[in-house]
C-alpha cells in the first residue's frame, strides 16, 4: 500500500503512458490522494476506461489522446489539460516500452530509431512541453521513466537499453539545469513488473525464474513503482532531485 501525501491533494498531474499498466496505476494513485489527473495515450477506450475508474473511487480526473512522440500532439494536450484542470505541478513521463529482444545484427535502422522515439524522443517532447511553464511558475516536480536495461545490459534490444539510458541521462541533466528554477527532475528504473500485459504473456515458469534472479526472489508490481512515484512527486522528496531509482529488487544496485 502507498503511503499518505497530504501535500498532493489539490495538485495537477499529468501521467503518460497512463492507459495501462504502470502509467493506469499511478493515475489512480495520485488521484486518491486527492491530485486532479490527467491521463495521457494512443488508446481513447482504454484511457477512458482509466477515467471511469478514477471517477469511480471519487477522484478527479480526465485524458489527452495523443501520440507522445508527435511534439504537436504532447503540446495540445498539455493546453487541454490546463484548460480543465490548471496547470500541472506533476509530470510524470511514462510513456514507453520497446524492449522485445532482437539480436544486434537483426535490428534494422528503421526499429532503431523507432525505440528511440518512443522510449527518449518521446520523454523530452514531453518534457519540453511541460517545463516552461513549471519554470515559470518557480516550481514543479518531473518524474522520468526508464528501465534496468537502461542500467546494466540485459535481453533486451540495444535500442531500448541505450534508449534508457539516455532518459537517465536527461534526467540528470534537467535536475542540474531546472534545480535553480525550483523544479526538481528524478528518474524510476523499474526491473522486472508483473504488469496485466505480462502476465498474460509469460508463463509461470519463466515468472519463476525471473523472480529468482532477484535477490527479494520476486518479480515486482505496479505498486512497487507508484509507491516511489508518489514519494518521488511529495514535498517528503524537497530535497531530492537527479537521482535514478532502481525499483528492482536489489538486481540493480549501481
Amino acid at each position: 500500500m502507498s503511503g499518505t501525501y497530504p501535500d498532493l491533494n489539490g495538485k495537477v498531474v499529468l501521467v503518460t503512458g497512463g492507459s495501462r499498466g504502470i502509467g493506469a496505476r499511478t493515475a489512480a494513485a495520485f488521484a486518491a490522494q486527492g491530485a486532479r489527473v490527467c491521463v495521457v495515450g494512443r488508446d481513447a477506450k482504454a484511457l477512458d476506461g482509466v477515467v471511469e475508474r478514477i471517477a469511480g473511487d471519487g477522484g478527479t480526473a480526465t485524458r489527452a489522446v495523443a501520440d507522445v512522440t508527435d511534439a504537436a500532439a504532447v503540446e495540445e494536450a498539455r493546453r487541454c489539460t490546463e484548460s480543465l484542470l490548471g496547470p500541472v505541478d506533476v509530470l510524470a513521463a511514462f510513456a514507453g516500452g520497446q524492449g522485445l529482444p532482437v539480436p544486434t545484427v537483426e535490428l534494422t535502422e528503421r526499429r532503431w530509431r523507432e525505440v528511440l522515439d518512443s522510449d527518449l524522443t518521446s520523454v523530452f517532447l514531453t518534457v519540453r512541453a511541460f517545463l516552461p511553464g513549471m519554470v515559470e511558475r518557480g516550481g514543479g516536480s518531473v518524474i522520468t521513466m526508464s528501465s534496468a536495461a537502461g542500467r546494466q545490459p540485459s535481453q533486451a534490444n540495444l535500442a531500448y537499453g541505450v534508449a534508457n539510458a539516455g532518459v537517465v541521462m536527461l534526467t540528470r541533466h534537467l535536475a542540474t539545469e531546472a534545480g535553480p528554477r525550483g523544479v526538481r527532475v528524478n528518474c524510476l528504473a523499474p526491473s522486472a513488473i508483473l504488469t496485466e500485459t505480462t502476465e498474460a504473456r509469460m508463463p509461470a515458469g519463466v515468472r519463476d525464474k525471473i523472480a529468482a534472479l532477484h535477490p527479494l526472489s520476486r518479480m515486482g508490481v505496479p505498486e512497487d513503482v507508484v509507491a516511489a512515484a508518489l514519494f518521488l512527486a511529495s514535498d517528503s522528496a524537497s530535497w531530492l532531485t537527479g537521482l535514478t531509482i532502481d525499483v528492482a529488487g536489489g538486481r540493480v544496485t549501481n
